[in-house]
């Protein structure tokens, strides 16, 4: 074994994987710092029609209402949490991972009630 030829097994690309999505992600970045003036006043457009959406299926849905309140309370943070990290001119990583936070959660939130 100690001569052998053989190559080294790797493992099943997982490894791989997370250094695609941080690669996009610094891509995504790299972007919105370059248009961002550009860039937050679309993400504040999309990030509250789609918020507005789920808080829109949250109020139709029959559930408690203290699970309501609880959902609507969560959704409407992480709007209002992009919309001042905006106005009050953070730094761009922060408006961007603001905004994937909304986002991802409005759209959990969305398909959650629709199904």
């Amino acid at each position: 074994m100690k001569h052998s030829k053989k190559t080294p097994k790797t493992s099943s690309g997982n490894k791989n994987k997370g250094n695609e999505i941080a690669g996009i992600y610094n891509k995504v970045l790299a972007e919105y710092k370059k248009g961002e003036i550009g860039y937050a006043t679309i993400g504040i457009l999309a990030q509250s029609c789609i918020s507005s959406i789920a808080v829109l299926l949250v109020l139709m849905n029959d559930m408690p209402t203290y699970t309501k309140m609880v959902l609507l309370f969560i959704v409407t943070i992480f709007a209002m949490a992009f919309n001042g990290a905006v106005l009050a001119q953070q730094k761009s990583k922060i408006t961007l991972n603001l905004l994937i936070i909304s986002v991802v959660f409005s759209c959990g939130v969305i398909l959650a009630n629709l199904i």
